[in-house]
Formats: C-alpha cells, sequence, structure tokens
C-alpha cells in the first residue's frame, strides 16, 4: 500500500465503524479517506449514541487529516446535520438514485 501511495494511489475505508474497519488501521495504513456507514447515517434525527458516534468521527477524521464522506444521505435533515457537525461530502439518494454512466454525464457534466 506504501508504494501505491508514492504512486498517487489513495485509500479509503468504506463503512467506517462497522465490520472488520478498525482504529488500528488509521495508524498502520496509508489512508487518506474515512466514509462513514450509512447504518450510522440512517438513526440521525432518531438515536443519540449514533449522532455522537458520527460527530466523533467527523472529529477523529478532521484531527488525523483525513478527508471524510457519509453513505446512504437521505434526507435534507442528515445533510444539516452533518454539515453542522463538519462533515461536507456525501453520497445517497437524496442527491440521485444510481445511475449509467452516460446519464450522470447528461445530468451533472
Amino acid at each position: 500500500m506504501h508504494q501505491l501511495k508514492q504512486l498517487g494511489i489513495h485509500f479509503s475505508i468504506d463503512d467506517f465503524g462497522t465490520g472488520y474497519s478498525s482504529l488500528a488501521y488509521l495508524t498502520k495504513f496509508p489512508l487518506d479517506q474515512l466514509k462513514i456507514d450509512k447504518s450510522f447515517v440512517d438513526d440521525i434525527g432518531k438515536d443519540e449514541d449514533d449522532q455522537v458516534i458520527i460527530e466523533t468521527i467527523i472529529a477523529m477524521a478532521d484531527r488525523l487529516g483525513f478527508n471524510l464522506i457519509t453513505e446512504g444521505v437521505e434526507t435534507g435533515d442528515q445533510v444539516q446535520f452533518l454539515k453542522e457537525k463538519g462533515c461536507y461530502n456525501y453520497q445517497g439518494y437524496y442527491f440521485s438514485k444510481p445511475l449509467p454512466s452516460h446519464e450522470f454525464s447528461e445530468k451533472y457534466l
């Protein structure tokens, strides 16, 4: 991974906070980005514990210098919460359903 990083390849941990993602990876691997898992986003406005986890990931990513993206964003309330906490990159149905590349180009480029 370090050799690939030297070639300009960027690395992201997907679904951060779930499964096999570990805090130890943050110091062992040459990472650039964390992607907050949808399971935490789903409960914004419903589960204060998940909101605290999101806030903690955002603060940690900021302090460690990682880019951050949140997946599974589906509502304006979720976008607002994330913006207020300092996360400004999102993906999810709030913005668009998955599109074939030609439709994406027509719509967004």
